[in-house]
């Protein structure tokens, strides 16, 4: 299984914090983005320990590597190419150009989306001009579905798990990035408030697992 080290995972934190100096240069000149309720957050079972995820699916086996090439997300109407982000000179993730309103960027350097291990994925909240491709991630709820196609031709169809909301100053790398046993998804976007003299205050991340697979056509 491939997954992010301690180095890289701090390099990623870095990268999806940043989004928001991105954002901070246009200013925002529409109505703030949707954020998750806490009806949306990770719950604890009665036991304490894990958490309880009744209201999704139940994982299925992971599938062999293969690069994503676009995201659909029904309930909030994503459906959007993805390109593969790499580490910046300073050694922080790359975000995918801030005038692209419809593109996405993965870690290519860690888990493809349906393999087992934790898979990375990054959007813009909104650009100079408006709201962007994840706008609307802090909307999504438990159940929702991700579709993400891979270059292989198989569809890996994810069930969330739950949607939360971070300040930058406190964001738990390890519960977002740290490596899983089953095929897991990040979807990350700026978020937690917004203020015109530091940018957006945190980060929104929907947590989501493998539930299903279409597979290729013709095979």
């Amino acid at each position: 299984m491939r997954g992010i080290t301690n180095t890289a995972m701090a390099c990623v934190t870095a990268g999806a914090l940043c989004c928001g100096a991105w954002l901070l240069r246009g200013g925002t000149g529409h109505d703030a983005p949707p954020q998750p309720s806490a009806a949306q957050a990770h719950t604890r079972s009665e036991s304490g320990s894990g958490f309880e995820e009744s209201e999704v699916p139940p994982a299925v086996p992971a599938l062999p590597p293969s690069p994503p090439r676009r995201v659909r997300i029904p309930s909030i109407r994503v459906n959007a190419p993805l390109t593969g982000l790499g580490l910046t000179s300073t050694g922080s993730l790359d975000v995918p150009p801030a005038t692209e309103e419809n593109l996405v960027g993965w870690y290519e350097a860690g888990t493809t989306p349906g393999e087992r291990g934790t898979a990375i994925v990054a959007g813009h909240v909104d650009t100079a001009d408006g709201p962007a491709v994840f706008y609307r991630l802090g909307a999504l709820t438990r159940g929702a579905r991700v579709e993400v196609e891979r270059r292989d031709g198989a569809v890996a169809l994810f069930s969330v798990d739950a949607v939360e909301v971070y300040d930058a100053r406190a964001f738990p790398d390890e519960k977002v990035y740290g490596a899983a046993d089953r095929p897991e998804l990040r979807l990350i976007t700026c978020g937690g408030g917004y203020s015109r003299q530091t940018g957006y205050r945190g980060n929104v991340v929907v947590f989501a697992h493998l539930t299903g697979v279409r597979p290729a056509r013709g095979r």
